[in-house]
């Protein structure tokens, strides 16, 4: 079988080493979600499997016509390339033959009465028979249109930088490739673009490894999770969901004698079961059952919401307030009549099209902006916070808690507990060895991180976030909703990210009609019903069906009620099983080989026990019938 085996590899980056003799393996149709707070490496280790990068010591063993496909963060491109030229600039046979193909076309255009370009068209359309190639070229162009490239001739270089993100990831795509490696591949996606690579994704049987903030996107591509941390690896079977509850439970079970209780995975866990693909009664019945796991656990060492609250400066009564607000630059509106009122506790997500006049609206609504049209008032007590997509200049030389302190050296946190610098640094996830380090060394995803805490440091009672989840590690976005959660003034934020709206955003503004139209609900659901309407048709039609008769009533056999009443007992027994596998994992401590055999039998009771409580939901709905 066709795969990749790395073992030995270690990388050092100055004085910091990012990992050391690492060890996995990919086999193909597995899809490895790459874990780890920003800093870590996770694009370094992509770079070193691409072979654009070198590694201090690695060996990679795989079969000698392995190939590898690689989308980087940041592209790079030959300037000179029309969009479908660079998708088939690949070195693969198939992809040369493609090219050659839309070459002989073009000249055919050019010259249509020449016989030897006629000739030289008929001599490659006969080879792309033979070899198959006219679905690489359908789905090339497939591809470019579901990511929202439609100009196939359009050069290069008049791309801005969130088209040509996708046009690689369109090349990446179809090249063909034993490991797909995918860094960031929902950047500059809206939802439908990123359903449809997900999709896409799941269809391809090569072997994946990928970097994402996208926890939904996560959770439903991954069959493995790969996580760096402390200068290792650690490998996780199953996807995000299975990832949250495994760590959550260990660290459930690390509280009972380190009297410390962390929330955060748990709650986590909750919005990923909540998603699209996890709505069945099976996943519902372990969420409630993974919810009661060691109740006897004591809350008050809880500490997040220490960590995660702040108290700002109070918000009166008038807020911001706005009529017929307009804007339009020359003579393109980009909308108007637009009415609102800010209140208390405000959760708003501003979405639309990439060039809809989001970051237009907030830099209006922060006051960076003048109105075309309108008034807008602002309350006496309003401190504002604007985070952009684009960091301002950061003095390189300067070091991590300095920068921090130019603007604090505490921070309010509730009920009166002050915070240092140094604490906020340690809460936003830059260790306490680190706070020394001269801002050039960082990351840009550090760099971000450590932008949002200096404004946050000011204790602003209205947030403004464009794009806040861009190049931030998971852990990072983590602490940040716990943190927005708790946030007590407005927070206004514009994303792709489908798992951070849901999570932060009660209401939506939407652009890209020339209004700003208003939806109360979940970003998951506004999308639901915007790609799912019922036309007029549907609604009539639904109307007029005559009601089908009325079944009578299913009754158990006897068999069914036998089972019946024998079942809540098989539940008890089963979670008396798991929470027994449950207590020898807590008493395992460092032992990693008992822990992992104590695992997977925890992993197969919790299978049995979902499958008895769907029974028996099943059971119980024809009882109450």
């Amino acid at each position: 079988m066709s795969h990749l085996n790395i073992t030995k590899l270690t990388k050092t980056v100055g004085a910091k080493t990012l990992f050391k003799d690492v060890e996995f393996s990919l086999y193909p149709g597995e899809r490895a979600g790459l874990i780890g707070v920003n800093g870590t490496g996770k694009s370094t280790l992509m770079s070193i499997l691409a072979g654009t990068m070198d590694a201090d010591k690695v060996v990679m063993d795989h079969p000698k016509k392995y190939r590898i496909t690689y989308l980087m963060q940041e592209p790079e491109f030959d300037e000179s390339l029309t969009v479908l030229e660079t998708v088939f600039s690949g070195d693969s046979p198939i992809l040369v033959l493609n090219r050659a193909y839309e070459n002989a076309l073009k000249n055919m255009m050019v010259d249509s009465s020449s016989t030897q370009l006629q000739d030289e068209l008929m001599d490659i359309q006969e080879k792309m028979e033979q070899e198959n190639a006219w679905d690489i070229n359908a789905l090339a162009k497939t591809a470019l249109s579901k990511l929202g490239i439609d100009m196939y001739d359009q050069v290069v270089s008049e791309l801005s930088g969130g088209q040509r993100k996708r046009v690689a990831l369109a090349k990446a795509l179809i090249e063909p490739a034993d490991l797909i490696l995918l860094d960031e591949p929902t950047n500059h996606l809206d939802a439908v673009s990123t359903e449809w690579l997900q999709e896409t994704l799941l269809r391809m049987g090569s072997a994946m490894l990928f970097v994402t903030h996208d926890r939904y996107f996560l959770d439903a591509v991954s069959t493995h999770i790969f996580e760096i941390a402390d200068q290792t690896m650690y490998t996780h079977k199953g996807n995000y969901g299975d990832y949250l509850e495994n760590k959550a439970i260990r660290d459930e079970m690390n509280a009972s004698s380190q009297q410390k209780l962390e929330n955060r995975f748990r709650s986590e866990l909750k919005w990923i079961r909540r998603g699209a693909k996890a709505r069945s009664t099976k996943q519902k019945a372990r969420i409630q059952r993974f919810d009661e796991i060691k109740e006897n656990v004591q809350k008050e060492n809880d500490n997040t919401s220490l960590e995660l609250s702040m108290q700002s400066q109070r918000l009166g009564k008038k807020i911001i307030e706005g009529k017929d607000m307009g804007v339009a630059f020359g003579d393109k509106q980009i909308f108007s009549g637009f009415d609102f009122l800010l209140q208390g506790g405000d959760r708003i997500g501003i979405v639309g099209p990439n060039g809809a006049g989001k970051s237009t609206l907030m830099k209006m609504l922060a006051g960076e902006l003048e109105p075309t049209t309108g008034k807008m008032e602002y309350g006496s007590t309003v401190k504002i916070a604007h985070f952009t997509q684009h960091l301002p200049e950061m003095d390189e030389s300067q070091r991590m808690i300095e920068y921090i302190q130019e603007t604090s050296s505490d921070f309010e946190a509730e009920k009166g507990v002050r915070l240092s610098a140094t604490q906020m640094l340690e809460r936003f996830l830059f260790p306490s060895n680190g706070h020394g380090t001269q801002i050039g060394k960082l990351s840009g995803g550090e760099r971000k991180r450590l932008y949002l805490l200096k404004l946050l440091m000011e204790q602003p009672n209205i947030l403004f976030l464009d794009e806040p989840t861009n190049d931030l590690d998971i852990q990072t976005l983590s602490v940040l909703e716990d943190f927005l959660e708790n946030f007590p003034g407005v927070v206004i934020t514009i994303s792709h990210d489908r798992f951070f709206l849901d999570r932060i955003a009660r209401k939506l503004w939407t652009t890209g009609t020339g209004k700003i139209e208003e939806y109360q609900g979940l970003y998951s659901e506004f999308i639901k019903e915007k790609n799912n309407p019922v036309s007029l048709a549907e609604q009539e039609l639904v109307e007029t069906i005559v009601p089908e008769p009325v079944k009578p009533k299913k009754k158990m056999t006897y068999k069914e009620q036998q089972e019946y009443d024998g079942i809540l007992e098989k539940i008890a027994q089963a979670e008396a099983k798991i929470e027994a596998r449950e207590e020898e994992m807590a008493l395992a401590g460092a032992d990693y080989d008992k822990l992992q055999k104590l695992t997977k039998e925890v992993n197969a009771l919790t299978a049995d026990y979902d499958a008895l409580i769907e029974r028996w939901t099943h059971l119980q709905e024809i009882a109450e019938a």
